[in-house]
């Protein structure tokens, strides 16, 4: 046995568990544990500058590949109380991290001690578990059950909160006897599996549904071999898209009231039979239940039986890993397809590649001010199909859901349900930590982009490069947007006369500047045919000076990017593609 302090045992733990690197703050009620990670080594570390940052950073580390959890690290008090939007983000999308607090000493915690809050019963309703450890000897076993918590059933964040003499006492503890925790996770019976077939196969118009649960299974070449197995077409919902190139055949479009397809919807709408897998029936998909559900069917395979009939009551309810039931799903399928069971659907699919190929929005304005639609047909025309994109939430994210295409899984990286603004800088810096090789361009609006700016330092100071495409309207634009209901535009403008920008003509901040200060580069673009010539150098910036490259463009003031409250009722705000030219990067063109 080996004596050593509880916090160092902590740190051999969590190499064990494969962490090999955290985003944190030190602080005075944390420094054990930062003492720790130097003398024992093996966990790099990259300093954020807000504590919510490095909450973000650690998503997007973990949802960058399979396997990985990211780790963050705060003080005692504000760092947690900073880090709870980071464990609500990575809750509600099922993503797991590892959130750890210092805390005041055992004897002060009842005495308001300063920085001393009860952080644990704060964040249980965003974590899967969180604890206070009271006892030096149960610290290597909190993580070990951490990791457990996090890797078994739906994923999820934790937290644990570590007193200062919990960190610096001594034990006794041997990291050659450790040993991770078996997993626990559901799978689909055969049963389960010929039932939800059997719905299926009765079907006409049937579709797959895939959620993110099939992105966090590392399960998307099972759903591609299952669809094309049965000719199923399929809708990823936005957390699965990227679990089947947006040019495969059988993609048909995404559903929803705002980050949607129009032939998506329309083909939503035909089906008579859906599968979902992995996914919630999130309302911004379905919109009212009456409308999604109306004439169809349901199967539902969730890993989480509290998922289960949580919306809507499916009419097959599984509860399953995503990977164990397309492997079940796989299994069956080729059974039945060498007896002659499956059903021919290539007119079922025909039809829907009609859709895809004639309802198209138009991307090519050459409108001055810039309209946004046309930012993401230059993207499309300049990053390649290995292209990462990462975003949160906004008009930006709307439109950019609608024009953009994605090729991989993990490809789109997005915070979901909870959708916090700031989030999309410091997540694309966790990307690009976890996978340095990849081609990370992020999106935000001006918004988004001002609420966590003072990160880009961190990409600045540890070479974390990738490109940020920020769409300037100077306005809080889906904000104004949902005002209209209210007939007001009012507490949304982000305009003003920039005293020492005279060149923005009231656009406000100047995000050039702040961007530099901060030590990376950006390029300013007003009008379209600038759009394609700043991407391509600012991919060229990145390989030269290996810090964010920041590409502002200036949009007009006023766009309404289509939306509805209904999947049958979307607003179509601006002109639709009638001809090829008028969507020239369209997945399928009109002619």
């Amino acid at each position: 046995m080996s004596k050593m302090r509880a916090i160092e045992a902590a740190v051999l733990v969590m190499r064990r568990e494969g962490v090999d690197t955290a985003f944190g703050i030190p602080g005075a009620a944390i420094n054990p544990l930062y003492s720790a990670l130097q003398k024992v080594g093996g966990i790099d570390h990259v300093l954020a500058r807000h504590v919510e940052g490095a909450s973000h950073m650690a998503e997007g580390y973990t949802r960058t590949k399979a396997g990985n959890i990211g780790v963050c690290i705060g003080t005692s008090g504000p760092a947690g109380t900073d880090m709870v939007t980071g464990l609500y983000s990575a809750s509600a999308d099922s993503i797991p991290i590892l959130c750890i607090t210092g805390q005041a000493p055992r004897a002060r915690l009842h005495k308001e001690d300063f920085q001393a809050v009860d952080i644990t019963s704060i964040v249980k309703p965003v974590t899967k578990w969180a604890t206070t450890v009271l006892e030096p000897g149960q610290v290597p076993y909190a993580f070990q059950k951490a990791f457990y918590e996090m890797r078994s059933g739906r994923p999820g964040p934790v937290l644990i909160d570590l007193p200062f003499d919990v960190q610096m006492a001594e034990i006794e503890f041997d990291i050659d006897a450790y040993q991770p925790l078996p997993l626990a996770k559901p799978s689909a019976t055969r049963v389960q599996v010929e039932k939800a077939l059997a719905l299926l196969d009765q079907a006409e118009r049937p579709l797959l549904v895939a959620g993110g649960g099939i992105i966090n299974a590392d399960a998307s070449e099972l759903l591609v071999e299952f669809a094309e197995l049965t000719g199923i077409p399929v809708i990823p919902t936005l957390m699965g898209w990227g679990s089947i190139p947006d040019d495969h055949p059988q993609m048909v479009g995404m559903v929803g009231l705002q980050t949607s397809h129009r032939y998506g919807n329309a083909t939503l709408l035909k089906s008579d039979v859906v599968l979902g897998i992995g996914n919630r029936w999130a309302n911004r998909h379905t919109g009212s239940v009456d409308v999604y559900t109306e004439g169809r069917k349901f199967i539902h395979v969730d890993i989480e039986p509290t998922q289960i009939g949580r919306v809507f009551t499916p009419d097959l309810g599984i509860v399953s890993d995503a990977s164990s039931a397309l492997t079940v799903f796989i299994e069956v399928a080729r059974e039945w397809q060498a007896a002659g069971k499956l059903k021919n659907r290539s007119a079922w699919l025909q039809d829907c590649q009609q859709r895809k190929s004639s309802l198209q929005r138009k991307t090519h304005f050459d409108n001055v001010p810039v309209k946004p639609q046309r930012v993401y047909e230059e993207m499309n025309q300049v990053f390649g199909k290995d292209t990462c994109y990462v975003s949160t939430i906004g008009l930006s994210q709307i439109a950019g859901a609608q024009f953009l295409h994605v090729y991989k899984p993990r490809h789109w990286i997005n915070c979901g349900q909870a959708g916090p603004l700031g989030w999309t800088i410091p997540a694309a810096l966790g990307v690009v930590k976890a996978d340095p090789s990849r081609k990370v361009v992020a999106l935000s609006g001006d918004y988004d982009f001002q609420f966590m700016i003072e990160e880009l330092a961190v990409g600045a100071q540890f070479k974390l490069p990738y490109i940020h495409v920020v769409v300037n309207n100077s306005y809080l634009g889906l904000i104004r947007q949902a005002q209209r209901g209210f007939d007001m535009d009012y507490c949304v403008q982000l305009s003003f006369d920039n005293l020492n920008a005279p060149e923005l003509n009231g656009y406000g901040v100047d995000h050039v500047a702040v961007a530099e200060g901060l030590g990376c580069k950006a390029l300013r673009v007003f009008e379209p045919s600038g759009i394609q010539p700043a991407l391509r150098q600012a991919q060229e910036m990145l390989e030269q000076f290996k810090v964010p490259v920041i590409v502002e463009i200036i949009l007009e003031r006023v766009t309404n990017i289509s939306m509805g409250t209904e999947i049958n009722a979307v607003n179509e705000f601006e002109d639709l593609a009638l001809v090829g030219n008028d969507a020239p990067t369209a997945i399928s063109l009109l002619d």
